[in-house]
This record gives structure tokens, sequence and C-alpha cells, in this order.
């Protein structure tokens, strides 16, 4: 099970910091990932972290803006969100793939219930 929150009502420019608590699995066996869909709009890859936390990924429209991490021993993932926009508001869902290695949002097999944020101008 994958629990996300966090998300709120920010202004553009600041900053949210996303959790995602993991239970019933060996979280550490699992590649985490940040995935968005915005209202009309596909879902899009945000973020992924290997499975150790020595290895990151990132879409090219959040790169230099947002980092994610992880605590193995808090079976948490977190992303923190700096310089935020308002083409960054969506629905945020954190989402756990065996496998390293692409873009794909069907590639995660496992997702949590999402958190809203909503960026205003």
């Amino acid at each position: 099970q994958l629990q996300a929150s966090g998300g709120g009502l920010v202004q553009a420019g600041g900053s949210l910091r996303l959790s995602c608590a993991a239970s019933g699995r060996t979280f550490s066996n699992y590649v985490m990932g940040w995935l968005r869909q915005a209202p009309g709009k596909e879902r899009e890859f945000v973020a992924a972290i290997s499975w150790s936390g020595d290895s990151t990924s990132y879409g090219d429209s959040v790169k230099g803006r947002f980092t994610v991490s992880r605590d193995n021993a808090k079976n948490t993932v977190y992303l923190q969100m700096n310089s935020l926009k308002p083409e960054d508001t969506a629905v945020y869902y954190c989402a756990a793939r065996t496998l390293w290695g692409g873009v794909d949002p069907l590639t995660y097999g496992y997702w949590g219930q999402g958190t809203e944020v909503t960026v205003s101008s």
C-alpha cells in the first residue's frame, strides 16, 4: 500500500514536499516513482529513484526544480518541489515497480491514491 501526502495550494515560486509512505512489501525491493496528472492531460512521469537511492531520474519539465529522495528505514519516498509553476498543478501519485529505467507510467505496477497540488499564479 502506498499513501501519498503533502499536497496543497501554493503560490508560484513556492515549495512543497510530498511524502509517500509504503507498507505491506519490502520497500527497498522497489524503484519508486512520482507521476502526475493534470486535468484533461495524460499521466506524466515526474521522477524516479532506484532501490538504494543512488540513482535518480527526472522529467524534463521538473529538472533542476524537483528532488526525489527516499528513506528505506522509514519506508518513505519524498518529492521536494521548489520554484513551483502553475503548470505543475496536478494530482501527484507515488508508484512502485521492480525494474529501473523508462518513463512510461504503465511500467509501474503499484500506485498510491494521489495528492493534489495546486499552484496559483
